[in-house]
C-alpha cells in the first residue's frame, strides 16, 4: 500500500508550478542599465546590420540600387544580379539554408540570434536606449510612471515618443525602400507626394514598428515566436547557454562584504535580484532553463558586476554547458553538431556554385498546335514550332537559334531580334528534314540558343519531332 504525499512534499511541489492567468496584462518591465562585455557585443554586432539596413538601399549599381524587390516589374534585384519568378528555386534554397544555419548556431551557441541579432532585440534595445536616455535609469523611470502628470512628465515623455516615432519611420522608409526607389519615395513621403498604396504601407510599418518595439516587446518572444518552442528539441547537454551555477551559488542569501557567508552555509550568490532586473523578458535565470530565455547575457554582465563589488569569482551566471557544471568538462564536436555542419556546408557550396554558374536566358520550345503534327513540303517534313526565349541579363542581346538531333535538321522562318533587359520573345520557327533521312515516326530535337554578344551565355531544351 502506497503511502500518501507528506505535506512538505506537497509544498514542494507547489512551489515548482508556476500559474500563468493568460488574461492577465504583464506588468510593464523597467530594465536596468548594465555595462559589460556582452552589452558591449550586442551594440557592436547590431550597430553593423542596423548600418547594413539603412545604407543598403540607398548605394547604387549599374544605375539602380544595389537591393530592390521590384514587385510591379517582377524583378529582384541583388547588388550585379537581377532574379526572376523563375529563379523562385534559389528563394527556397536559401530559406533552407537559414534554417540549418539556425539548427547549427542553436545546438552550438542556443539562442544567441535571439540576443544579439534578432531585428526584434536590436529595435527593442534601440527604444530602450531612447526610454534611458530620457527619463533615465530604472528607479527614476519607476517614480516618473508613479507621479501624477506634469510638466516633468510631459516633456520626459514626450520626447522619447518622438524619437521612437522618428526610428519608427525611418525604420518604415528603409523597409519599403527595398520595394520601391528610396530616393523618389522619400523625396515624395516629405512631399507628400506618394500614392495611395505606398502611403499606406509605409504607415502600417510605421505603427507595427512603433507598437512592437514600444509596447509588445518581450511578448514577442514570449508569445509569438515559434523559435522559442522548438529551440529545447535541439538543446543538449553540451549547448553553449545562459546558465546559473547552482551548484556554486546556493544557498542564497544576503550579507556584507567580507562576511565569512561559507560559515552561514551560503553560497555565492546574495540574492541582489540584478539578474532580473536587467533582463529584457523579465525571468529569473536562478530558476534554470527557460523558453523566454534569449541568451543576451545582460544577467551576466550584472552578476559579474556584483561578483566584482563583493571579491567573488566571476562565472556565477555565464555562458557555460550543462556538463560543463555537472561534470566540468564539454563536448565540442557532437554527432548532431558535425551533421548539421556537414548539411549546411554541403549547401551553402551547392549554392554558391548554382549561383556562379546561372546561365541569364531561358529557353522554352513548344509544339505549335494549331497546324497539323507535320507538313509534307516537297520532299522535306517540316514541324512548326513556337519558342520562349526569356533574357534575364541585364544587357541587351540577340540570340542565335541551333537545332540538334539525330538528323540533319534545317531551321527556318527565324530572324533574330534584340531582346532587351527582362524581355521575353514569342517566335514561330520551322524545322524540316529530307524525307529520305527520316527514319522514324518520332524523333528527338534540341534547340539551342546563343547569345551573340556573349557565345557563352547559352540555354537548351529537348522536345520531339514528328513525322510519318
Amino acid at each position: 500500500m502506497s503511502e500518501k504525499p507528506s505535506s512538505e512534499h506537497k509544498s514542494a511541489a507547489d512551489n515548482n508550478i508556476r500559474y500563468v492567468n493568460l488574461y492577465e496584462a504583464d506588468d510593464k518591465i523597467y530594465t536596468r542599465r548594465i555595462t559589460g562585455f556582452y552589452q558591449r557585443l550586442r551594440r557592436y554586432t547590431g550597430l553593423p546590420l542596423m548600418l547594413g539596413f539603412l545604407i543598403m538601399p540607398w548605394l547604387v549599381i549599374d544605375g539602380r540600387p544595389a537591393i530592390l524587390f521590384d514587385l510591379p516589374e517582377r524583378k529582384f534585384h541583388i547588388l550585379w544580379l537581377t532574379f526572376w519568378p523563375q529563379d523562385a528555386m534559389y528563394l527556397a534554397w536559401l530559406l533552407v539554408i537559414a534554417a540549418f544555419l539556425l539548427f547549427t548556431v542553436t545546438v552550438l551557441v542556443g539562442r544567441v540570434w535571439c540576443g544579439f541579432t534578432c531585428p526584434q532585440t536590436v529595435w527593442t534595445q534601440m527604444f530602450i536606449w531612447a526610454e534611458h536616455l530620457c527619463e533615465g535609469d530604472r528607479n527614476k523611470r519607476m517614480k516618473l510612471d508613479a507621479q501624477p502628470w506634469g510638466f516633468e512628465k510631459l516633456w520626459r515623455k514626450g520626447a522619447t515618443q518622438s524619437i521612437w516615432i522618428v526610428i519608427s519611420l525611418v525604420t518604415s522608409l528603409t523597409f519599403v525602400g527595398y520595394f520601391t526607389p528610396v530616393r523618389d519615395l522619400v523625396v515624395g513621403f516629405f512631399t507628400f507626394n506618394l500614392d495611395l498604396i505606398t502611403t499606406f504601407w509605409v504607415f502600417l510599418y510605421l505603427v507595427a514598428t512603433y507598437m512592437n518595439a514600444g509596447f509588445m516587446r518581450e511578448q514577442f518572444c514570449k508569445y509569438i515566436c515559434p523559435y522559442a518552442r522548438f529551440q529545447a528539441v535541439m538543446y543538449d547537454q553540451d549547448t553553449l547557454t545562459v546558465s546559473y551555477n547552482s551548484v556554486r551559488g546556493e544557498k542564497r542569501g544576503p550579507r556584507k562584504i567580507g562576511d565569512d557567508y561559507k560559515a552561514q552555509g551560503l553560497g555565492d550568490c546574495i540574492d541582489c535580484s540584478w539578474c532580473v532586473q536587467v533582463c529584457p523578458v523579465d525571468i529569473d535565470i536562478r530558476d534554470g532553463l527557460q523558453a523566454e530565455c534569449i541568451d543576451c547575457g545582460l544577467c551576466v554582465d550584472a552578476c559579474n558586476s556584483v561578483m566584482d563589488k563583493m571579491d567573488y569569482p566571476r562565472g556565477l551566471i555565464s555562458f557555460t554547458t550543462e556538463d560543463a557544471i555537472l561534470n566540468g568538462k564539454t563536448k565540442v564536436f557532437r554527432p548532431r553538431l558535425l551533421g548539421y555542419g556537414l548539411m549546411l556546408t554541403i549547401m551553402i557550396s551547392m549554392f554558391i556554385y548554382s549561383i556562379a554558374t546561372r546561365v541569364p536566358v531561358g529557353l522554352e520550345a513548344q509544339r505549335d498546335r494549331g497546324v497539323r503534327m507535320y507538313r509534307v513540303v516537297e520532299d522535306s517534313i517540316q514541324n512548326v514550332y513556337t519558342l520562349k526565349i526569356s533574357n534575364m541579363d541585364r544587357a541587351t542581346h540577340t540570340y542565335d537559334v541551333e537545332v540538334e538531333g539525330d538528323y540533319q535538321f534545317d531551321v527556318q522562318g527565324y530572324k533574330s531580334i534584340p531582346a532587351i533587359e527582362g524581355e521575353v520573345l514569342t517566335i514561330p520557327v520551322r524545322v524540316s528534314v529530307k524525307k529520305s533521312e527520316l527514319k522514324s515516326k518520332k524523333s528527338e530535337i534540341r534547340f539551342r540558343v546563343r547569345a551573340r554578344e556573349n557565345p557563352e551565355i547559352t540555354a537548351t531544351n529537348t522536345t520531339t519531332f514528328i513525322g510519318p
